[in-house]
């Protein structure tokens, strides 16, 4: 069964949201972050850099969450076949992990960032209900548990982006994102 590691509020809820839509068994090992067991050598075993989430799926053990969340599309999901289907929703991933995350939550550059990033989602999801058009897809748990976090922990004023808070009310009234993050994070 596959193992995913995490910490209490970590970005293990993302992938935990992940399996939870592919409806994938798995066994989740919450690892004491205060009491250091992610740098214990059991653990940096699965991951030399000592974060979460990780995961070990048989022999397999990967981390970072973009790339998990990658790994668990090409394996459990219906992914597209051609590169550039992939490519798309590898761009949407590494989109939400590099540029919206840093983007939003570090203070320095936020008030800059955010009309520059939720500007053109906003303009996509006048359009459409997903990144990918009308279907749920992987791309829209990465960038769609960013976006959730605005309103948990930053407050900030997104009434000028009406289409982006449709999106985030979508993204948090899915069962999956029920269980795994809203259910976690009180």
């Amino acid at each position: 069964m596959l193992k995913l590691y995490g910490g209490a509020r970590s970005r293990a809820a993302i992938v935990q949201w992940y399996l939870e839509e592919l409806a994938v068994p798995y066994e989740f090992v919450l690892l004491d972050m205060q009491g250091g067991e992610h740098r214990q050598p059991e653990f940096l075993k699965i991951n030399p850099i000592g974060k979460v989430p990780a995961i070990v799926d048989g022999d397999f053990q990967l981390w970072e969450s973009g790339a998990i969340l990658l790994y668990l599309a090409e394996k459990y999901d219906k992914c597209p076949t051609s590169p550039e289907e992939r490519a798309i929703i590898s761009q949407w991933v590494l989109f939400a992990n590099a540029t919206l995350g840093t983007g939003i939550f570090v203070e320095a550059t936020r008030e800059r960032e955010t009309p520059r990033l939720l500007t053109p989602l906003n303009e996509i999801f006048s359009k459409q209900s997903f990144l990918l058009g009308e279907e749920f897809s992987v791309a829209d748990v990465a960038v769609g548990s960013i976006l959730a976090y605005i309103p948990l922990m930053l407050k900030l004023d997104l009434s000028a982006y009406p289409a982006v808070e449709q999106y985030i009310q979508r993204m948090v009234g899915r069962p999956a994102y029920q269980k795994a993050i809203a259910g976690r994070s009180s």
